[in-house]
């Protein structure tokens, strides 16, 4: 982080920060086993950060986008749903004084957001400002309810907002720490509760500019919190449980033979992050690795797991670590009658950044530049502005499967018993990562299950039954396959 932080904790201190996704507060089992998992970890200083009960925030968004339609009354009535679950929630988990106490605190959290629909069914617009401010309700509520239902427990626990704690820039919908201030406000606000034996108990996903304007870390923002708070804590471990078992060899419902992999490198996990896979947000590990904190995954459902170790290095396994698939690609070729040099680089990516349209992967050939986005929202103003300088065509339904290993660019041979898998797929673009540590290439969208089942069971598949490698190079060598990167 800042050279400069002056912390109260050192790597000597016991913090341990648990994050608890919207599956593991889902429903009042869901919380009790959260509320057992704390207590079992109460000989360290204990932070938790908890999400929107599951679909609350995918139900605030319809909310909002309803009321900003004119429909009030539909907005209203998603949101009093909303309500009556965690009513209900904090009768079966909460009793006497405190029931009364944080049911004035829900019922006040509600006339404010029932409030903010009434501003956005006059304005009649749902800007991302107005959006971070609409979706943070979700982690207030499940926050103070996730509170209360530990100190009912005997757990003596205090509840912090995050939005006081973690200080953004004003770029709405996906904010960026400030670092310096959020660390010291971290210090400022729950350090003095862990230092007096308490739990602290947060929201993830939101935080504030340094005016208090609310904002979000994005989709699947809890992850990066923990990782902020524990890093500003120089905790001793950073804990993510979720409804998995850990960081799998590849997407369970992609493949039924998917495994868990008991320990990766950082590198290894931040690059399955960025290439599509769902278990952890793709800054969730910057902050970690910076303070060298290992981050473990863990599953609340059955917390005697033993869940994936992702720690700054890895013990040397398979060449392939995991397999991880990326849908929705759009695939753009952008044609210059002159060779790409550095100015038409520079022309191109600036049009795409106007247009803030994340590339993925790039590859350039004389007078061609190749590159996979993740959206197409974007292109027909990209092609726009290129006018007169490229030419630039798309085409959709495209995946991007990558294989992920810390020994990837030392073994050759990797690309070609993949492609040799997956030849008859279609494959039309090969990858070999910059980082070292993957290799990707696109297929259809409609093959991604197809082509992933078959390059699991090439890498992880039992000794006796693996393929006779000469036979696999010549397929290779028939099929053809077109290579760029």
């Amino acid at each position: 982080m800042n050279g400069q932080r002056q912390s109260r904790f050192d790597k000597g201190n016991d913090v341990v920060v648990m994050k608890f996704g919207g599956t593991s507060v889902e429903d009042g089992d869901a919380i009790r086993r959260l509320i057992e998992i704390v207590q079992s970890r109460l000989s360290a200083q204990v932070v938790v950060v908890v999400s929107a009960l599951a679909r609350v925030t995918d139900q605030l968004l319809e909310a909002g986008n309803a009321a900003a339609k004119g429909h009030l009354g539909s907005a209203l009535a998603t949101v009093r749903n909303i309500y009556v679950r965690h009513e209900e929630l904090a009768d079966s988990l909460v009793d006497g004084s405190a029931y009364s106490a944080l049911d004035r605190e829900l019922r006040g959290e509600f006339r404010a957001l029932e409030s903010l629909l009434h501003d956005l069914e006059v304005s009649r617009r749902l800007d991302l400002k107005s959006q971070d401010q609409l979706l943070g309700f979700g982690e207030c509520f499940s926050s103070r309810l996730v509170k209360e239902a530990l100190c009912q427990a005997g757990v003596n626990a205090g509840h912090v907002d995050a939005r006081r704690c973690i200080v953004t820039d004003a770029r709405h919908g996906q904010a960026n720490p400030v670092w310096y201030a959020t660390d010291q406000q971290i210090q400022d606000t729950v350090s003095p509760l862990l230092e007096s034996g308490r739990v602290a108990v947060l929201g993830g996903f939101i935080a504030s500019t340094s005016d208090g304007v609310p904002t979000t870390l994005g989709r699947g923002g809890s992850d990066f919190s923990a990782a902020i708070i524990g890093a500003a804590l120089c905790a001793s471990r950073v804990e993510i449980w979720t409804d998995v078992d850990g960081v799998m060899t590849t997407d369970p419902k992609l493949c039924s033979d998917a495994r868990v992999i008991r320990k990766m490198s950082f590198d290894e996990a931040a690059e399955l992050a960025h290439l599509g896979a769902k278990v952890l947000h793709p800054a969730t590990l910057a902050p970690a690795m910076r303070e060298n904190i290992p981050v473990y995954v863990l599953n609340s459902r059955r917390p005697e797991g033993e869940g994936t170790e992702i720690a700054a290095r890895a013990r040397a396994g398979k060449v392939v670590n995991a397999i991880t698939a990326k849908r929705k690609i759009a695939a753009v070729e952008i044609e210059s009658e002159r060779a790409v040099d550095s100015e038409l680089l520079r022309t191109v990516y600036a049009a795409f950044d106007r247009h803030s349209c994340a590339v993925d992967v790039m590859a350039t050939s004389l007078g061609r530049i190749s590159l996979l986005v993740g959206s197409t929202a974007a292109l027909p103003g990209i092609a726009a502005d290129l006018q007169g300088v490229a030419k630039v065509r798309w085409e959709n339904h495209k995946a991007l499967v990558s294989l992920v290993g810390e020994k990837i660019r030392r073994q050759p041979d990797v690309a070609s018993r993949a492609f040799a898998a997956v030849a008859d797929r279609d494959v039309r673009v090969l990858c070999q990562g910059a980082s070292d540590r993957t290799i990707s290439f696109l297929v259809e969208e409609s093959k991604v299950e197809e082509s992933v089942q078959r390059l699991h069971a090439l890498f992880f598949a039992k000794p006796e039954a693996s393929p006779d490698w000469e036979e696999v190079s010549v397929a290779f060598c028939q099929a053809g396959v077109s290579q760029a990167g």
